[in-house]
């Protein structure tokens, strides 16, 4: 079985076929399986799901919604593998396999990326990064709107961005910088004070050929966060624009001194 949480809702079979739910349903299955194998008390998983639009009788509706719950997840089997959703005094466990969730799946993968990167093995550090990043169909918990939601939403996306910049980071590791120009182009319009997502792009478009362009980056980030925060670059930024100012070898290809970007 799959539960899909970084896009739109979804139980799926192993073989991609969509069990049939219905969005309170899904709601459920995301309020739990997003604390897989973990108890979670009646109160919090009413909040997760209604927050202040709780319905007059919310524990009887929730344990409509369980029973529900429970019949869709039999159509995948039984045990783990399928998981199965326990009560507990005063709450709710789904017991399941952590690989069977796709959050799951993309955190252990990145935590597999970071290993990778501190052996210095980039080419499998991006492959893993790639691999977690597939696991994206689009907003997380699509469809529930609640503080809950919003919460793991906010964490997500953090967490999304972060291995976005590494795995760009291994690329120009690579020397695949010309790949990556494009994702940086549109990371740096949608994060214009991020000095990271400058710095990589900096990097890229120096090693393209591009330091005119470069530089014109430093200046526009320099200027916004001037103007919006009343403050100047970081050192690691600066230190960066000096060494493309001056055509500094040592940052054309591989591993860039540790100073050259922001981590």
């Amino acid at each position: 079985m799959n539960v899909q949480l970084l896009g739109c809702i979804e139980l799926r079979t192993d073989h991609g076929n969509r069990v049939s739910a219905s969005p309170a349903v899904r709601a459920l299955l995301a309020a739990l399986a997003s604390s897989p194998n973990t108890f979670v008390s009646d109160e919090n998983v009413i909040d997760r799901i209604w927050q202040d639009a709780a319905p007059a009788h919310p524990l009887n509706a929730l344990y409509t919604l369980v029973t529900r719950l429970r019949k869709a997840l039999r159509v995948l089997g039984t045990g783990e593998e399928a998981g199965e959703v326990i009560r507990r005094q005063g709450g709710y466990v789904l017991v399941i396999d952590t690989a069977a969730v796709d959050a799951c799946r993309f955190r252990a993968l990145v935590r597999q990326a970071r290993e990778a990167v501190s052996r210095e093995e980039d080419v499998q550090a991006l492959r893993l990064y790639e691999e977690a990043l597939s696991l994206w169909h689009g907003d997380p918990l699509s469809g529930i709107r609640t503080g809950w939601a919003d919460g793991v939403r906010v964490t997500l996306r953090h967490e999304w961005r972060a291995v976005v910049l590494n795995s760009a980071e291994a690329g120009l590791r690579l020397n695949r910088h010309d790949d990556y120009l494009p994702q940086l182009h549109e990371l740096a319009r949608e994060y214009s004070l991020d000095e990271r997502v400058a710095g990589l792009l900096m990097l890229a478009l120096y090693r393209s050929g591009r330091q005119d362009e470069a530089l014109r980056c430093f200046h526009r980030i320099r200027s916004e966060l001037v103007d919006r925060l009343g403050d100047e670059p970081g050192r690691d930024l600066r230190d960066l624009h000096e060494r493309i100012l001056r055509r500094d070898d040592g940052i054309r290809t591989g591993r860039p001194a540790p100073h050259a970007l922001a981590s």
